[in-house]
């Protein structure tokens, strides 16, 4: 079982506001139950809890602590789900961007998503009304295959879905997507809305899969 590294450094923290405090103690318990999820938690999840939600070693000792209590047990994380939902009910791309975190901690280890993760993946999008057709997308915009995808997705296949486009929308209307994509998922917005800086790698993560995908598609349609 892995365990959280306790460096000693003094908090320094990016817990600013009371909607950026709940936002903070709401992933780092999310991301250490989301972990637990399984039965264990191993050090691929810890490392990459750190690396989705930039924990920095200023902050890591304040963190661990937290999350090393959190991840005693799976259970009890709703409060926590309820309480973001709430917050970010009307930014549901801030939302989208904590399940797509808890997406890349799931199938971090070798063994990827397991069942027991995908339930606990599921019960947190149903909290965030995030329904199946959009679930499928944040996982595909987080790098994450699904269980039941026998074969890796296709470049092409991929790319239309990480836009929300199909092989039949327009030109025009691809780029639309794109743009509006971009704008959602910029730092700066998210920001804006409530997310601390220091939570904004998945978005950075998403926008380079979302430029990818865009390129995918442009070579495909011949969009110049």
């Amino acid at each position: 079982m892995g365990s959280w590294t306790k460096l000693g450094y003094p908090y320094r923290g990016f817990i600013g506001t009371t909607q950026q405090a709940a936002f903070t103690m709401g992933v780092i318990v999310l991301g250490a139950k989301m972990a637990k999820a399984d039965g264990r938690v191993t050090r691929a999840e810890i490392d990459a809890f750190k690396r989705v939600f930039n924990v920095s070693s200023a902050q890591e000792y304040r963190v661990g602590k937290l999350f090393n209590k959190a991840r005693m047990s799976a259970s009890g994380f709703e409060p926590y789900a309820m309480q973001l939902a709430q917050i970010f009910k009307s930014n549901t791309i801030v939302l989208e961007e904590v399940l797509g975190g808890l997406f890349i901690i799931a199938a971090s280890d070798d063994a990827g998503l397991r069942p027991a993760e995908i339930v606990f993946l599921k019960r947190v999008a149903g909290i965030f009304r995030i329904g199946d057709e959009d679930f499928a997308r944040i996982a595909a915009r987080a790098g994450v295959r699904l269980p039941g995808e026998i074969k890796p997705r296709s470049e092409r296949l991929e790319a239309y879905e990480i836009l929300s486009v199909t092989e039949t929308t327009s030109a025009e209307e691809v780029k639309l997507a794109y743009r509006a994509l971009i704008r959602e998922h910029h730092p700066d917005k998210l920001m804006a809305q409530g997310m601390p800086p220091e939570f904004v790698a998945t978005a950075e993560e998403k926008m380079k899969r979302i430029n990818v995908a865009y390129d995918v598609v442009c070579k495909i349609k011949g969009i110049k």
